[in-house]
């Protein structure tokens, strides 16, 4: 495997990764009533997904080049980078449990020490990642049921699985497209890499996150349960999954209509 597509798979991991984890910070909010202090905290790990999101651009723009300069259609590759999105929601959605206990005692010691460097010191401590290992927690059947799927709006599954899906492959169908464009369009078009990711981040903010935060602060007020939140979760996560596998769908015929636009 060559070296940039490596990286751009370990890349593309973590930032799906941090993604679906960010959906189990409503639940650690809602239980320990402490909003602020669980976003404060989780900026922390934005600001990993945030690193990941500014090097995986450039990868994708080293990985089309070097197809270019070599003849060779990059689409294979890029298909394994939403395999690699598929293997992050997955592997975000198995870490949830064992991730909201940490993450727990985190925003509580958060709110004792008031400083963030003296938590990451701490969780970096060697007993601390053996205590992460031996306490592992896989989900299981018992966790989702009996919850009131059906409080949550169903439109909420559908549009993030849009979303998820275009911002899964946005940026890649808008670099693949200068593959099927003259030289004189190329750059035009692996520009356009910003136009899809904003359209699914206006989306999501419109249409997507209001009502998931209103079920939160209702809540968080107690006028709905915690179950009614994890359902939340569940169905954000969920369609998150869809959307990445939803990816794999969307981005020949993306590319090929960037291509039509600037061709």
């Amino acid at each position: 495997m060559p070296t940039n597509l490596a990286y751009l798979l370990g890349v593309t991991l973590i930032i799906h990764v941090i993604d679906t984890l960010a959906y189990a910070v409503r639940l650690n909010s809602v239980k320990s009533g402490r909003f602020a202090l669980s976003v404060t905290l989780f900026n922390l790990f934005y600001l990993i997904s945030l690193l990941a999101h500014t090097l995986q651009s450039p990868l994708i723009g080293s990985l089309i080049d070097s197809s270019l300069s070599l003849s060779l259609d990059p689409l294979p590759q890029l298909r394994q980078i939403i395999v690699a999105a598929t293997v992050g929601t997955l592997l975000g959605i198995a870490l949830t449990p064992t991730f909201l206990q940490y993450f727990s005692r985190a925003v509580l010691k958060l709110e004792r020490v008031g400083s963030v460097p003296s938590i990451v010191v701490e969780a970096l401590k060697i007993r601390n990642l053996r205590g992460l290992l031996l306490h592992l927690t896989i989900p299981n059947k018992n966790m989702v049921s009996c919850l009131s799927f059906w409080k949550v709006p169903k439109e909420l599954l559908a549009l993030n699985a849009l979303v998820t899906g275009i911002y899964t492959i946005g940026g890649m169908a808008a670099y693949y497209a200068a593959t099927l464009v003259t030289a004189d369009h190329r750059l035009t078009a692996a520009a356009s890499a910003g136009i899809f990711n904003t359209l699914a981040n206006i989306v999501f903010m419109l249409f997507i996150d209001p009502k998931s935060s209103i079920i939160t602060d209702q809540a968080l007020r107690g006028n709905r349960s915690y179950a009614d939140v994890k359902a939340l979760v569940i169905i954000l996560m969920s369609a998150k999954l869809l959307g990445t596998l939803l990816g794999q769908l969307l981005l020949l015929p993306l590319a090929r209509a960037i291509a039509a636009f600037y061709g």
